[in-house]
């Protein structure tokens, strides 16, 4: 069986990802649409598009001929594209829903169908089960899948092929303050990671004064070997390249654009947690802006603090952005974001946008009119200081997560690494709130032996303990009774 997760469905290619596969959840999915109230009041239309990986431009131009020969209208990307982008034009063609084949951050031997919902942002959990249980009812009927000759469809208007960059370039250019970027004549390293963002940020800043170079953006489904996710084990050419041009700041983005990462100009990385923290902080402080702020469970306490200070609602939510994108869709969301780099505003759709961040960090040190590592520095002096970890830890066994959960949860301490236990949360996994501010969260994994263990305090050898204590716990939940 195939299942879906937060994000649609992702498999190893060739393994559980074939073209077979593919049809079938195609089928589900026109299936899933042509069930809409309003499929019946026109023809309706889907956006699908693909990323940089080995055969997703072919497994796109299958979903297509599925959909086409269902009745639906097919808005095909021309070439691989930011999933953002492609998002974005399903809100703006009034589209029913979209495709993106992608696996975004995995490993080059996955890909992945994530399914996008008309607002533009990923489907709910509650429109995935609707598609799995259509898939289950065609498992039942090997005759259910229809499918239409791709030039046929061409020519019958039924695929329509596209290119979704220049409307959403222009989008973005309604949230970024792109005069101010000029003016900042800031020098920029984009890095691609080999991905689909490849040329978006360089071709923005083409219109600027900013001197913008790009890295590791061709086509290279291997992705050089990496995986394509901007952390600093995987940003060596960034590093590199930011030194050798002497350049204010280098931004990268994941394999599909979504999530985003930097490193400042002395050749530090700067993490999500910093470019959620100071993209917020610009947009209250310097740009007057009010509303209200959402992030996960795993992200820094300096949103917490920023948001304190000037008096904004913050939402806190279980890791996922469909999370962040629910409270976004319903509610005055200024900003969310979350520790893994997927981060939107208010005006954008609810999905995690790589490139509007990286923008925005650019208006942020434009407008400031310092380097980033001055505007990081004088962040942990007012907000902070805050230090981060996480690591993943292997188990010898697995337990349902709910198990684990409830054994953490019951057996809570008083004291975590020499600090008072204030507050225990179950809201994903179980989080330890301590005295001094700090945090310790521990989620088990729902599908392997693994702890994903979190940490954040005002020291990095506190948090080294946190990690250390969370470990020993974890371990303890799943030990044999």
């Amino acid at each position: 069986m195939i299942h879906f997760g937060t994000d649609g469905w992702r498999a190893v290619i060739a393994d559980t990802f074939t073209f077979e596969n593919v049809r079938f959840v195609s089928q589900a999915v026109a299936n899933w649409v042509l069930k809409m109230p309003d499929a019946a009041s026109g023809t309706p239309a889907m956006v699908v598009g693909h990323d940089t990986r080995f055969l997703s431009d072919r497994f796109a131009a299958e979903t297509a001929r599925v959909l086409a020969a269902n009745g639906i209208t097919v808005w095909l990307t021309r070439t691989d594209a930011p999933t953002p982008a492609i998002s974005y034009n399903v809100l703006e063609k009034n589209a029913l829903a979209g495709v993106v084949i992608t696996a975004s951050h995995n490993p080059p031997r996955y890909n992945g169908f994530k399914v996008k919902a008309r607002y533009g942002g990923s489907a709910t959990p509650e429109q995935c089960n609707q598609i799995e249980d259509e898939l289950q009812r065609i498992y039942d009927d090997e005759n259910a899948v229809k499918i239409m000759d791709f030039e046929a469809g061409v020519s019958a208007g039924q695929i329509r092929v596209f290119d979704p960059s220049w409307l959403y370039y222009q989008h973005l250019t309604e949230l970024v303050d792109l005069d101010r970027i000029s003016r900042g004549e800031l020098s920029v390293v984009a890095d691609a990671m080999w991905g689909s963002g490849r040329g978006a940020i360089t071709s923005i800043l083409a219109r600027t004064r900013c001197r913008a170079y790009g890295i590791r953006d061709v086509l290279n489904p291997g992705f050089g070997g990496i995986h394509p996710e901007p952390m600093l084990r995987y940003l060596n050419d960034l590093v590199a390249t930011v030194q050798r041009l002497q350049a204010h700041v280098g931004l990268a983005t994941d394999g599909d654009a979504d999530r985003i990462g930097a490193i400042d100009a002395q050749g530090h990385y700067i993490d999500p947690h910093h470019i959620f923290a100071l993209v917020l902080r610009h947009l209250v402080e310097n740009k007057g802006l009010r509303g209200e702020v959402v992030k996960t469970i795993s992200t820094t306490y300096m949103i917490d603090a920023i948001a304190s200070r000037h008096n904004l609602p913050l939402h806190e939510t279980p890791v996922g952005f469909n999370h962040i994108a629910d409270l976004m869709l319903s509610r005055d969301i200024l900003m969310g974001g979350e520790e893994s780099g997927g981060m939107s505003i208010r005006g954008h759709i609810p999905e995690g946008d790589g490139i509007l961040m990286g923008l925005l960090l650019l208006e942020v040190m434009a407008f400031c009119e310092a380097p980033l590592h001055e505007l990081v520095a004088d962040l942990q002096a007012t907000y902070g200081p805050a230090h981060y970890e996480r690591v993943d830890a292997h188990l010898e066994r697995q337990l349902p997560k709910k198990t684990v959960v409830g054994r953490l949860a019951d057996s809570a301490p008083p004291v975590i690494a020499g600090e008072t236990v204030e507050r225990v949360d179950t809201l994903d996994g179980v989080k330890f709130y301590l005295r001094d501010g700090g945090w310790l969260l521990i989620r088990p994994s729902g599908t392997e032996p693994t702890l994903r263990i979190y940490a954040e305090a005002a020291a990095p050898e506190y948090v080294r303990a946190l990690i250390d204590a969370g470990r020993q716990m974890g371990e303890a939940a799943v030990a044999d009774d």
